[in-house]
């Protein structure tokens, strides 16, 4: 009876860890985590000066950024741009990310990309209930740079002490 029991209470405490993105290590090591996860619907939007701004619209973790495309390079599968993205949360939250996206080329598809973007947290740029996270999060999605549009998917997890 008692094998019964304790066998359906550890896999409600392993589910309930996983939905609060608490894992053992992280609360033996005294740090909280955060599950990051969710869609953006990005607007390129070119600016005057020659750089483009992102405004996406976010499900998920995240509500809503901005963000700066700082630099641009051609490689030999499609495009390097290194940026710089203000995130915020529906509860008052703000991280400041340096980022490099790697776009590769849609064969056939012009100024299509599939595009992956690591986002790298600068931990002073943190406010509200995301004062303190550092470490990065990915995104990856499809860009179409001719109609200035895209649609990513964010995941990770972000820890502070």
């Amino acid at each position: 009876m008692l094998k019964a029991l304790i066998k359906p209470a550890a896999i409600a405490a392993s589910i309930a860890a996983i939905i609060t993105g608490a894992s053992l290590s992280n609360a033996q090591a005294g740090e909280t985590c955060m599950q990051m996860g969710g869609t953006g619907m990005a607007n390129f939007v070119p600016q005057d000066d020659g750089t483009t701004t992102i405004i996406a619209s976010l499900t998920g973790s995240l509500a809503t950024t901005s963000g700066t495309i700082t630099a641009q390079r051609e490689t030999s599968s499609g495009l390097e741009m290194d940026m710089q993205h203000y995130f915020m949360t529906d509860k008052g939250g703000f991280i400041h990310t340096r980022d490099l996206g790697v776009l590769t080329a849609v064969p056939g598809k012009k100024e299509r990309y599939m595009i992956e973007i690591t986002y790298d947290i600068q931990a002073p740029a943190s406010s509200g209930v995301l004062k303190g996270f550092k470490g990065q999060f990915k995104s990856y999605g499809l860009v179409d740079l001719a109609k200035l549009e895209g649609l990513v998917r964010y995941s990770g997890e972000i820890c502070k002490k």
